[in-house]
């Protein structure tokens, strides 16, 4: 019986595509073997020695210790594109509001209880105030082209719109996944030069962290509008405030808003909406929990971020897998041969430095085998299922 963590409010209906006779989940949960996450920080809790896998049901880890989860052989997944439908619906929407001053425009309307018969004849005076341009014909510029940026460059073409997209590591599926008529760029200088709109789908790196900044913003058209609903930390504060005070930028719509942005007028702040629909909470949950799943008994790895992809049919009786520094396939297939173990079926790949490989027999391991292989320089992990 495995024993699940959940650190946060998780799809019921998710959760229940977990076999009750072989998982047990819970919010206190005491030494689980597996975690399910969304927002909650990982990085100050102290990771139980039994456990093997975090599933974060989601697409951003930025709240898990990715490193310190692979120096004890955990393995980490996350559930991309699952509640990329839901993004891209309040991403288009907010297309919408940067340009159309809506919230304005209702909170005035809000201002205007009480008048009665003035209230027609307010409206009619003062709706030039919040007056603003269509998004038909406009160029919207698209960095990230994940499961979510094509969506959105997909929807956004759709309604009209020229649609130029930066990602220097689209993957075939998602170029193969766009609108032919979309435009890919490799040059990030194109984005902010020939768009009206820019809207952020990119991961959290360090080449991504503050990709909107003042020197960016220089290179854009005057009155850019700025649309982020991946990270807060693509934008830098700072400098986004400067340009909308410039009127360089018109607006800026964030889900991660801040403080300061809060204050500032032509900023469009939201709490964090993105993927908050049931259907993406569901979305994420199942995807979490078939990863989890398949990994806990049969060491099959689909969307882990620090381990390699890696599935193998089960063709014996049991079945050995190993976490590694490098690639220590065969150095831990040689240690089972020497232990006279029959091997009937192996995979193994590697993932940057992390190496993940199986291995299936119907030979009993010995607690000396299974030492031997825990002493393999580079390895870090080894399970028996």
């Amino acid at each position: 019986m495995y024993n699940i963590l959940t650190l946060n409010k998780i799809s019921k209906s998710g959760l229940s595509n977990f076999d009750p006779e072989k998982f047990v989940c819970s919010e206190t949960a005491e030494n689980p073997d597996a975690v399910i996450v969304r927002s909650a920080s990982m990085h100050d809790m102290e990771l139980p020695a039994n456990l093997l896998a975090v599933a974060r049901a989601g697409a951003g880890v930025n709240n898990i210790p990715i490193e310190k989860c692979t120096e004890n052989g955990i393995c980490v997944f996350n559930t991309p594109g699952a509640n990329a439908n839901a993004v891209k619906e309040l991403v288009i929407c907010s297309l919408f509001l940067v340009s159309r001053k809506i919230v304005d425009g209702a909170k005035w309307c809000e201002s205007l209880k009480g008048e009665g018969a003035d209230v027609s004849k307010k409206v009619e005076k003062g709706k030039s105030a919040f007056a603003g341009p269509e998004i038909m014909g406009k160029t919207l510029g698209i960095i990230g082209l994940g499961a979510i940026g094509v969506l959105v460059a997909n929807a956004a073409k759709a309604l009209g719109m020229n649609v130029i997209g930066y990602d220097p590591f689209i993957s075939p599926a998602a170029k193969e996944g766009l609108c032919p008529e979309i435009a890919v760029t490799t040059a990030l200088d194109n984005i902010f030069s020939s768009s009206d709109y820019i809207t952020l789908h990119a991961p959290l790196t360090d080449s991504t962290r503050g990709v909107i900044n003042a020197a960016n913003l220089e290179k854009a058209k005057d009155g850019v509008r700025i649309l982020n609903f991946s990270r807060a930390e693509l934008v830098d504060n700072t400098d986004i405030l400067s340009a909308l005070s410039s009127g360089k930028c018109a607006a800026y719509a964030t889900d991660f808003p801040t403080d300061e942005q809060l204050k500032s007028n032509g900023v469009t702040a939201l709490p964090h909406l993105g993927a908050s629909t049931p259907e993406a909470e569901e979305n994420c949950a199942v995807m979490a929990v078939k990863q989890l799943g398949d990994y806990l008994t049969n060491g099959n790895v689909k969307n882990s971020v620090n381990l390699p992809e890696l599935s193998l049919q089960k063709s014996a009786r049991i079945r050995i897998t190993a976490i590694t520094k490098g690639d220590k396939a065969s150095e831990i297939e040689k240690c089972l041969a020497e232990s006279g173990m029959e091997i009937t079926n192996k995979t193994s790949a590697i993932k940057k430095d992390t190496g993940y490989c199986i291995f299936d027999t119907d030979t009993d391991i010995t607690d000396d085998t299974l030492e031997e292989l825990k002493s393999i320089d580079g390895v870090l992990a080894i399970r028996i299922i």
